[in-house]
């Protein structure tokens, strides 16, 4: 995790004691976004779309993709008050194990608490966003339970779609992105492999794959632990791809570079082409089946958050 990814994840939960808010967007139920948090939450929403701040000239898609950052805002503190009026508590102990993680992504705790210093805040308010964070996502997936499948509606899915459901070779991996600019000088291109080999020398000393990607990757699937599910060939970008096929399962790569920066990439398994068999695609149905159900409930949950809440724009731009 950046200095820079650090700053935005404390600008959007912080109290107000820690951070000057500055004018509102926002409000839902009385609790103010500010136009700081919208502005700092904005350039790193755009960066997980592999997109910069400066790209945009049509101000029509800007506007567009400020609402949807302000949208993702709001959904964030929805998800943290519901937390709070349901009495979600989060453990001491999960909130230190997290912290610590950070603290390690870092390089040591004297250089993370140099950091925040530096920066303005303390290790205390890291805390209290980390505690708000964990809330905010036990929240959420209490509230997107699904029921398995119904298996009449896999066997009819599977019946229908069979002949679409050969597999060719593929793998299934996670991965940490340290992201690095295009035009970037040499120094910053050299850090940044540093510090991914710094995860990778981590990882190797027994640390988990999932948790070193979710404190340190700057990609958008740090959240899931840097998965990306299954993928074939043609799907990622060449470099990353030709490492993570040439990769046996269980083992971590050497820093990779692609256009968007160091990656360190763990395959998990791998299969090979092959034509699928009933029970393979049953199975298949049902994974794809209960994704849809998660994406729709996830769809419904908010929609009904922010139908029952009391939420203020005052944005105008």
């Amino acid at each position: 995790m950046t200095l820079k990814t650090l700053l935005v994840l404390l600008a959007l939960w912080v109290p107000a004691a820690f951070c000057s808010n500055g004018p509102a967007v926002a409000r839902v139920n009385g609790e103010e976004i500010s136009q700081l948090r919208l502005e700092r939450y904005f350039v790193e929403y755009l960066e997980d779309q592999g997109r910069a701040l400066g790209s945009i000239r049509n101000p029509k898609a800007y506007k567009q993709l400020r609402k949807a950052a302000l949208d993702a805002l709001i959904d964030k503190e929805l998800l943290w008050q519901e937390s709070v009026k349901r009495g979600v508590v989060v453990s001491d102990a999960a909130v230190q194990s997290q912290v610590d993680q950070t603290r390690q992504a870092f390089g040591g705790a004297e250089v993370f608490a140099r950091r925040l210093e530096d920066a303005g805040f303390d290790e205390a308010s890291y805390i209290e966003y980390t505690r708000r964070d964990l809330a905010a996502q036990q929240m959420f997936a209490e509230l997107t339970k699904v029921s398995e499948p119904d298996e009449q509606e896999v066997q009819a899915f599977f019946a229908e779609h069979r002949a679409e459901m050969n597999r060719p070779e593929q793998v299934q991996a996670r991965h940490i992105l340290i992201k690095v600019p295009q035009g970037a000088d040499a120094s910053t291109v050299s850090s940044a492999r540093l510090r991914l080999e710094a995860m990778r020398t981590s990882i190797s000393a027994g640390a988990d794959f999932a948790r070193v990607a979710r404190t340190g990757s700057e990609d958008a699937s740090a959240s899931e632990g840097g998965d990306l599910g299954y993928f074939s060939r043609g799907r990622m970008l060449p470099e990353f791809e030709a490492a993570a096929f040439a990769l046996a399962p269980g083992a971590v790569s050497e820093p990779v570079r692609t256009a968007v920066g160091w990656h360190l990439i763990y395959v998990q398994n791998r299969m090979e082409a092959a034509g699928v068999t009933q029970e393979q695609g049953l199975a298949m149905v049902r994974v794809y089946l209960a994704r849809q159900k998660q994406a729709q409930a996830r769809l419904q949950a908010l929609a009904q958050l922010r139908s029952s809440n009391r939420i203020e724009r005052v944005d105008d731009d």
